[in-house]
């Protein structure tokens, strides 16, 4: 009985990632009728995804500072979804 399962309201990283470890603990156990398995299964996968999109973001971040970094570090906003870099010199 999570109140945020069921929000419109997105969760930060570590309060998915816990979320995440605790659906992969009670599904591991073994205990959970298929019914209940089955839609955590879906919870957790939707989790990771989620999760892993974050960190490919940040990733992105901490390129773009790197590159920069002798020039001085600026930031740019990388949209994941986009594909591509907004390298415009």
């Amino acid at each position: 009985m999570t109140a945020a399962k069921k929000t419109n309201k997105p969760l930060d990283f570590e309060k998915s990632l816990q979320r995440l470890e605790a659906i992969v603990e009670q599904l591991e156990e073994g205990e959970l009728d298929l019914d209940k398995a089955i839609a955590m299964f879906e919870e957790g996968n939707q989790l990771s995804r989620a999760c892993g999109k974050r960190l490919n973001e940040v990733e992105q971040r901490v390129l773009r500072l790197l590159e920069n970094a002798e020039g001085g570090a600026e930031y740019e906003d990388f949209h994941a979804e986009d594909g591509e870099s907004d390298s415009a010199e």
